[in-house]
């Protein structure tokens, strides 16, 4: 068998226990599972030379890949007409998260690297934000680690107050759909807050509804934050003169928009009747397929990156990085409850 399938097929089997364990438990989510497995069978694992091409391919590759299938989750129609109204405080609360990364990396001394995943994953998307653009600033698995693990902690926490938060400030289910896709990192822990909400407001999933449009809404950063990252890296590691845009050009990026473009133009065709029920049907579950494969890559890849990182390491430089995500998650907080305030939202 060649090299890379052992490590290949490690990863998938670990991420399977990984999977099952996000479903019962998704505030904590698949992503953090899969780490944590391949950090414990890391510790174990004796001879793993002939693993390891395949630990790599998968941390590196099947990481670009999820994100390529994340892009059949996005109608970008839907995400105009309706999430266009949270433009505003999407584009303040990422702003806000990156330039107060920027600002303490230099003020603490947190690496570079480490700075700019928590600073994404605080204001994007949390964990798929994190597998975007590590591949473009040629992360290593432990800041990846790393990233992940600060990234779900201040996820855990604000789906445990931002309920009772919410009842305290007096937010209306508008105002707290808005307060919970804009200040909460990842996709499950968004979607457990809003859920959080209905169930004590007896609102259906109407606060879920909209949250999760929202969220798309800041998934879509994704696209211009990595390619200036991107453009940004690539001036800075090679000379000025041999600079080319075609060269440093994050091609899973572009397959990541076509993604969502093709989905955008089958849902057009869907709702105008040009497509007929039974092939909609299909192309539907396709697409649903599409973006369960995607999650499942991603914990596939956490689990490769579980199975490089260095514990210890991961331990010992725990403390600044996790002064930069209550940063990041508190100001996101902040801005996104000051600006509603003054715009009459919530």
């Amino acid at each position: 068998m060649n090299n890379k399938l052992y490590g290949i097929i490690l990863c998938f089997l670990l991420a399977l226990p990984a999977w099952k364990l996000g479903k019962f438990f998704p505030l904590v989510g698949g992503p953090v599972f899969g780490i944590i497995i391949g950090i414990v069978i890391a510790i174990l694992l004796k001879n793993r030379a002939k693993f390891d091409s395949g630990i790599n391919f998968a941390s590196k590759k099947v990481l670009q890949y999820a994100v390529i299938l994340l892009g059949f989750g996005l109608n970008l129609q839907t995400i105009i007409s309706v999430g266009s109204s949270s433009l505003p405080i999407i584009v303040f609360t990422i702003s806000t998260s990156l330039i107060i990364a920027y600002i303490l990396a230099k003020l603490i001394n947190i690496p570079t690297k480490i700075a700019t995943l928590i600073g994404v994953g605080s204001s994007i998307c949390g964990g798929s934000a994190i597998a975007a653009t590590a591949p473009v600033i040629n992360a290593h698995d432990d800041e990846i680690a790393q990233a992940i693990s600060v990234i779900f902690l201040f996820n855990v926490i604000a789906a445990l107050i931002f309920p009772t938060l919410g009842d305290i400030l007096n937010f209306s289910n508008k105002g707290f759909a808005l307060f919970a896709g804009t200040a909460v990192n990842d996709t499950s822990s968004v979607t457990a807050t809003a859920s959080a909400w209905d169930s004590i407001h007896n609102t259906g999933t109407q606060v879920l509804d909209s949250a999760t449009i929202v969220k798309l809404t800041r998934t879509l950063a994704i696209i211009p934050i990595t390619l200036f990252l991107a453009v940004y890296n690539s001036k800075r590691s090679s000379n000025v003169n041999n600079f080319s845009l075609k060269k440093i050009f994050p091609m899973f990026i572009v397959y990541f928009i076509l993604a969502s473009i093709i989905t955008t133009v089958c849902n057009y065709f869907i709702e105008v009747g040009v497509i007929t029920e039974n092939i909609s049907i299909t192309i539907n579950n396709v697409f649903s397929f599409f973006k369960h494969l995607s999650k499942f890559f991603i914990i596939m890849a956490m689990v490769a990156i579980g199975l490089n990182t260095n514990i210890k390491k991961l331990i010992l430089s725990g403390a600044k990085p996790l002064t930069l995500g209550f940063c990041c998650w508190f100001a996101i907080s902040l801005v996104s409850i000051g600006l509603q305030k003054i715009l009459g939202i919530f």
